[in-house]
């Protein structure tokens, strides 16, 4: 499914004050858990002005921390003067903080923001940041950093290793923890997130997964073709030394051939650059003055990149100096420090391998890995060796658990006493439908109801929810201990065989309906004629505008699919799940 399946009615629904279980004990005394993150909006841009409007629901506007909301029902400017925000209706203000849904607009550009954001201003410019979920985040750069070679098993292992690069190390900004440019990782506000489904499978099915290394958070770069071969940190960022981050060195970045980023051939760049072109470069990013002549490789590293280069008699990093370039010249010049460089007048020719930095995840690699049908953990293992993916919150890998027809993962090891029972659970749902599990379905139980609500994004009061063939729930022995493990995982088992079996037009009334229709029992099934009617319940199961509508539209899609067994049977009714074609009157 495109959306989340909740278990809503008949006692499946969980309320607010559902207890947590106890935490399993972290490896090591974890960092201060992250639930949400500060990204910097637009931070390439350095925009003075920007127009924010309310969008299709409410917004609200305050001007201060402490200050009361308003309501936004205009349009309103916001231009940045000094270090105080200007507002069009004529007020000054030292920070603005907008929730809500609302548009703004800068530098011919728009965007419609459903997260909070807050605006500020420093010397003149404004600084913009939103408030994302971590998983939201992840979502969003596994989107706008995935290529079309991609499959999940390589869009996953992006997905671990983007969020280790966000929760791991410090990223040098004072007004939000990470920006939207290639200087952290790359995030397109503007892109559809509906859009990007294998992003989103990538990023729910890794929730919380982090890279850990002997007991300790990992640090995680990714890049987008090695050349053949991967860098050390201190090829690229000598800072990091041979005493590396914190004095302890990071052994799982090593420099090592990578056959799978060359399987189909090394990719090979060349760029011509004038001395002209070169020297503003250089001299806007404060690397070397004008006048100088030549140019040459220093000093190379472990796999053949270029750590320093002369600028006559001056050293500059190698990185430093792509970065320069692509600041000033676009970054599709000089797209690696793996290069060749001889002179011809006053112009400079390059040749060069590979794309990015070098450090860690190659893309191209784990593109390859996945296509010859490696696994997330294979592709992590080839590109940080001796590193273990981990529960970002406890330090614990994940373990799995095999039942008849599903697999069950989980953090605490007491969870395998509950194989019995999920197995009932999906037999009955087998027995239910008439369908049948054909891959393993997926069952993630996770430890605590605050650990599932923001791995997944699903309200806390929610029981379980289905996408395709994975499941998440909420910890089992409290489903256990209020006897709902059976229902629950019934329903849930339910929606993963109807999905597995649904064409790509089958209306979801129709799938969400047999659900409810195969959930219920007969008398519940069979009651009165819902209010709703049909082609209200399609949109109304897509876009519920409450709690209250989405379970009486679940109702009324129950009753509507119970109509469609009754009058054509159940093999009738699975033909038109597959096809996609059910009748048209059925109210």
């Amino acid at each position: 499914m495109n959306g989340w399946c909740f278990a809503f009615a008949r006692g499946l629904l969980l309320v607010a004050v559902f207890s947590a279980a106890a935490p399993a004990q972290p490896a090591e005394s974890p960092a201060q858990p992250h639930s949400t993150l500060y990204v910097g909006l637009w931070t390439l841009w350095h925009d003075k002005e920007i127009s924010v409007s309310p969008a299709e629901s409410a917004a609200t506007l305050r001007r201060c921390e402490g200050c009361a909301a308003v309501r936004l029902i205009h349009p309103l400017s916001i231009r940045a003067a000094g270090n105080q925000l200007s507002l069009s209706e004529g007020r000054q203000a030292d920070q603005v903080f907008l929730a809500g849904a609302f548009a703004v607009a800068a530098h011919g550009e728009s965007l419609t923001l459903h997260a909070p954001l807050h605006i500020a201003a420093r010397k003149g410019e404004l600084v913009m940041a939103v408030t994302l979920p971590v998983e939201t985040y992840v979502e969003r750069v596994v989107a706008s950093e995935s290529g079309p070679a991609d499959t999940l098993e390589s869009l996953k292992a992006l997905a671990i290793v983007v969020r280790s690069f966000a929760l791991h190390q410090v990223h040098g900004h004072a007004d939000y923890d990470l920006c939207d440019s290639t200087h952290c990782q790359l995030l397109h506000w503007a892109r559809s997130t509906e859009a990007n489904g294998a992003a989103h499978t990538a990023a729910l099915t890794t929730g919380g997964e982090t890279l850990w290394f002997h007991g300790a958070r990992a640090a995680a770069w990714f890049h987008q073709n090695c050349g053949g071969r991967t860098a050390l940190p201190s090829e690229v960022w000598p800072s990091t030394g041979q005493g590396g981050e914190h004095g302890r060195g990071m052994p799982w970045l090593v420099s090592r051939a990578d056959p799978y980023c060359t399987a189909q051939g090394t990719r090979e760049w060349s760029a011509r650059l004038s001395l002209a072109d070169l020297t503003g470069a250089l001299a806007a990013a404060g690397l070397a003055p004008p006048g100088w002549k030549i140019l040459r490789v220093a000093r190379r590293g472990e796999s053949g990149r270029a750590v320093s280069l002369l600028v006559d008699q001056a050293e500059v990093s190698a990185e430093d100096f792509r970065l320069a370039v692509g600041r000033s010249m676009g970054w599709n010049r000089i797209l690696s420090t793996w290069f060749e460089v001889s002179q011809q007048g006053d112009e400079f020719l390059f040749h060069g391998r590979g794309s990015g930095h070098g450090v860690g995840l190659c893309q191209a690699g784990a593109a390859a890995m996945s296509a010859q049908g490696r696994d997330s953990g294979q592709i992590l293992a080839q590109y940080f060796p001796g590193a273990r993916v981990a529960d970002e919150e406890t330090g614990l890998p994940w373990q799995s658990y095999s039942g008849q027809g599903f697999a069950l993962e989980s953090l605490v090891s007491a969870d395998a006493a509950f194989l019995p029972q999920l197995t009932e659970a999906l037999a009955q749902a087998e027995s239910r439908s008439g369908l049948r599990a054909g891959a393993p379905i997926t069952l993630r139980a996770f430890r605590s109801t605050p650990a599932f609500r923001d791995a997944t994004l699903a309200p806390g009061w929610v029981a379980a929810f289905t996408e395709g063939n994975w499941i998440a729930t909420q910890p089992l022995e409290t489903l256990a201990g209020r006897r709902l493990l059976v229902p629950v995982l019934r329903h849930e088992f339910l929606h993963a065989l109807v999905e597995a079996q649904a064409a790509p037009g089958t209306p979801l009334w129709l799938r969400e309906g047999l659900v409810e229709a195969w959930t219920a029992d007969a008398a519940e099934a069979r009651g009165s004629p819902p209010v709703m009617k049909l082609n209200e319940v399609e949109g109304a199961l897509a876009h519920a505008a409450s709690q209250a509508q989405s379970e009486s539209a679940h109702r009324a899609a129950g009753w509507y699919a119970r109509r469609l067994l009754d009058r054509y049977g159940r093999a009738q009714t699975l033909d038109w799940l597959h096809s996609g074609l059910p009748p048209p009157d059925l109210n």
